[in-house]
């Protein structure tokens, strides 16, 4: 066999990409798909098309590798998480819309959660807190929406999923039923120590056992398909963090990787048992495999590349996202301009939803380049600030951080944050490591790679970005970051009064 197939499945797109035996990228197939907005705070997708579109791209990368499914030794799934799909067992019809993980229309069920004195615990036994964010809620609010949906649910009639267990369904005709750990972790749902779904928490929540699907490991023959032309095992399954946690090879404790894409998720692996965050941090199955589960703490950003967006769409001065590298670079530093992103409040470690976004240190001789540096370095100073919390949850001295997605190709950001955090950053030769990781997984499934170790030649490494300067700097720029953060807090409220 010649090759691995990837596929990512995401919040706005489908997209497979077919690895060699070395990580490099032999076929690449992408296609969008609807975005739907029934109401205000509500988004939806459409089950089947993210089904066909992520059918449609694998055929077109295996075409574009030139390679057909009998040159593929195994297929490597990853996706967005907490979206929610229920569908009929004997159809295999959605029975509505995808609920996607940014829909807030649960917010209600949570509060009621919330009242009820659950949150302590969820947190203990699932490491999440209780958030529309997760998928529980949304699958509650199907069951008791849907005409019929929760006797029929309760008569085993019914499937749930998130996107991982949709797309496993349909590739197998139905056959298998399952989820892997990684994408189990993030329901609201599943107990982080025993492995498996919670019965108290599943009455709680009045959620009947008989939806849920087998609870697999993320590497292994799960379930195979003849979809592509030739019998290909499925063997590799992980929610889209945790695959690119894997992808950058963090495989030991206190490793860890952040994604700089709209916004940031910064990730740390912390060893085969889960530790409670105190700071609001999520705990979360990292992946099983070969019989062992490692799990890894997360922390969200909101806004991270959104912000350069901001600076594009919403202020104008920059006409693409390209630009504002060397705009930023045109100034030797932000002229003590501090820009706070907080449009939609701050995540950790602040977690204040009435915050708003500020600039501070505005004088006569700040100009649009100032603005677009500030706007830089606000992403890096939210990853500082997040992962801070993690090292004191953990008890984990990082020594290095590992990046990727979109804004990563941006030398200025990247050594900024190595400046503030005082250790490497390291930038991979390939930065899919999303769809790198669910190859990997796979391919370690069965027996592509042999270990771990096979692993060191597909990740290669780009860049390094050593820190500059000197600690108290740095320390100084920290400083005036919480103070700007400070004057951002709690800014709605006071509106209102």
């Amino acid at each position: 066999m010649k090759a691995i197939l990837a596929l990512d499945q995401g919040t706005t797109s489908s997209r497979a990409i077919v690895f060699d035996a070395q990580g490099a990228i032999l076929g690449l197939a992408q296609r969008e798909f609807r975005q739907i907005f029934p109401v205000p705070g509500w988004v939806e997708h459409d089950a089947t098309e993210i089904w066909q579109t992520q059918l449609d791209v694998a055929r077109a990368a295996l075409t574009k590798a030139s390679l057909t499914a009998a040159d593929i030794s195994a297929i490597g799934i990853t996706n967005q998480r907490e979206t929610t799909v229920l569908w009929d067992r004997v159809n295999g019809r959605p029975l509505m819309n995808a609920i996607v993980w940014q829909d807030r229309r649960t917010a209600r069920i949570c509060d009621e959660w919330q009242a009820a004195g659950l949150g302590p615990t969820i947190a203990e036994r699932t490491g999440l807190v209780i958030d529309a964010y997760f998928s529980a809620s949304k699958l509650a609010w199907l069951l008791d929406n849907v005409p019929g949906a929760r006797a029929r649910a309760e008569r085993g009639e019914l499937a749930f999923g998130t996107v991982d267990s949709w797309l496993i369904w349909n590739l197998t005709a139905g056959a298998h039923h399952v989820t892997d750990a990684s994408n189990a972790s993030r329901t609201m749902l599943f107990n982080l120590r025993t492995g498996d779904w919670d019965d108290e928490l599943l009455q709680a929540l009045r959620v009947p056992r008989a939806v849920l699907p087998r609870v697999v490991a993320s590497s292994g023959e799960i379930a195979g398909t003849t979809l592509l032309g030739a019998p290909i095992p499925i063997a590799g399954v992980a929610g889209d963090q945790h695959a690119a946690l894997f992808g950058q090879r963090c495989f030991e404790r206190g490793l860890a990787k952040n994604t700089y894409g709209t916004g940031c998720f910064l990730l740390m692996n912390i060893g085969t048992q889960p530790v409670v965050s105190r700071q609001r941090l999520l705990t979360t199955v990292a992946w099983k495999l070969a019989g062992r589960t490692d799990f890894a703490l997360e922390g969200s950003i909101f806004i991270g590349g959104a912000v350069v967006q901001w600076l594009r769409d919403g202020l104008g001065i920059i006409e693409s996202s390209s630009q504002v590298e060397p705009l930023a670079a045109s100034v030797p530093d932000c002229g003590g301009v501090y820009l706070v992103p907080a449009f939609a409040g701050t995540g950790p470690p602040q977690w204040d939803p009435y915050a708003r976004g500020t600039i501070t240190g505005l004088t006569r001789g700040t100009t649009r380049a100032h603005i677009a540096r500030a706007a830089l370095e606000s992403i890096a100073f939210q990853v500082a600030d997040v992962l801070d919390v993690m090292q004191q949850d953990s008890g984990i001295a990082v020594d290095g951080l590992r990046v990727d997605g979109g804004a990563c190709a941006n030398d200025l950001l990247l050594q900024f944050q190595a400046d503030l955090l005082r250790v490497p950053v390291v930038r991979p030769r390939i930065i899919e490591t999303t769809a790198l990781g669910a190859a990997f997984l796979a391919g370690l499934g069965v027996g592509f790679w042999r270990d771990r170790s096979d692993l060191s030649t597909a990740w290669v490494v780009d860049r390094t970005f050593e820190p500059r300067g000197d600690a108290d700097q740095a320390a100084h720029r920290r400083a005036r970051w919480r103070e700007a953060l400070r004057r951002a807090a709690d800014w709605e409220e006071h509106e209102r009064v």
